[in-house]
């Protein structure tokens, strides 16, 4: 199994930043894919960026420009540096790992609160 330990959230205004990171420990080998995803109240779960092993990544149109996700693929540790935030960006942040031998697994979540 694999355990995703986040850190990071908090509150910040409109236009600052914040950089969340995710440790991953356990059977952290065949971890393929590393990532953020958020959920607001009343929505769905979104991707908003995910990182392969060998660095390729994509982000959801909302973040590109703004959001930077990077790997230490050595440590399994993932960052988000979350720069321009904007009100919208509040969410709950969920790091993700999806491995080869044992599929998803999800963090506890870090609250992101972005004020206008």
């Amino acid at each position: 199994q694999v355990q995703l330990v986040e850190s990071g959230g908090g509150v910040v205004q409109a236009g600052g930043s914040l950089r969340l990171s995710c440790a991953a420990s356990g059977s952290t080998f065949n971890i393929a894919l590393m990532g953020w995803f958020r959920q607001a109240p009343g929505k769905e779960r979104e991707l908003v960026a995910r990182i392969d092993v060998s660095g390729g990544t994509n982000y959801a149109d909302s973040v590109k420009g703004r959001f930077t996700i990077s790997m230490d693929n050595a440590k399994k540790t993932v960052h988000l540096q979350m720069n321009s935030l904007k009100p919208e960006d509040t969410s709950v942040y969920y790091c993700n790992a999806w491995a080869t031998t044992s599929g998803n697994h999800w963090g506890q979540g870090t609250q992101v609160t972005v004020s206008s």
